[in-house]
């Protein structure tokens, strides 16, 4: 049997540890979200496709990824541009042309041509239709400007139309490269 001088009294158990544990945690935890948030408004955006204009590319409602540092506009690429001086959301298009290029589009046959090359355009839905407000062609893209698209030529607001009309480089977001929703069609565009 212990002698009660060997004893030690019973001493309540500090919590300190463990407040000093959730506080540690809770710092990575905010410190993560700030780097995702840098992360996300600066490199990566995510964006909701609205409307049909892309048809059958990108459907309405599609979620996509976005990449936005450094971007530099390439003919084909599918870029989101911000509201800019004539439109009131964001939209999705693809890019036609870009600085210094001619393009002449022939709404009778519905051909679009680049350079004097005639794209190859199998993603379009559609034929490429002049709108009410058309401009007339061949025109070369001004510097710092690009001409944009939507793949479905027969239902789209793009810069065929003066509401919308040539794009300034640096009202593009970013270029679409992944679709993340709907889950089935998860994968790169």
């Amino acid at each position: 049997m212990e002698s009660e001088e060997n004893k030690l009294p019973d001493q309540p158990m500090e919590p300190s540890w463990i407040i000093a544990l959730l506080f540690d945690l809770i710092g990575t935890i905010l410190s993560a979200v700030f780097v995702l948030l840098i992360i996300m408004s600066l490199v990566f955006r995510q964006v909701t496709v609205d409307g049909d204009s892309m048809n059958d590319t990108l459907q309405n409602e599609d979620r996509l990824l976005v990449a936005c540092l450094g971007y530099e506009p390439k003919c084909g690429d599918i870029v989101i541009v911000t509201h800019g001086e004539h439109l009131p959301e964001p939209i999705v298009k693809r890019v036609i042309a870009t600085s210094g290029q001619t393009l002449e589009i022939d709404y009778n046959t519905g051909d679009v041509i680049v350079d004097g090359v005639l794209l190859k355009e199998n993603y379009i839905k559609g034929v490429t239709r002049a709108t009410i407000e058309s401009w007339n062609f061949p025109r070369v893209i001004p510097e710092g400007y690009v001409f944009v698209m939507g793949d479905n030529r027969e239902n789209s607001r793009d810069s065929r139309s003066s509401s919308v009309g040539l794009i300034p480089v640096e009202n593009i977001i970013g270029k679409a490269f992944a679709r993340w929703y709907p889950f089935e069609k998860l994968g790169g565009i």
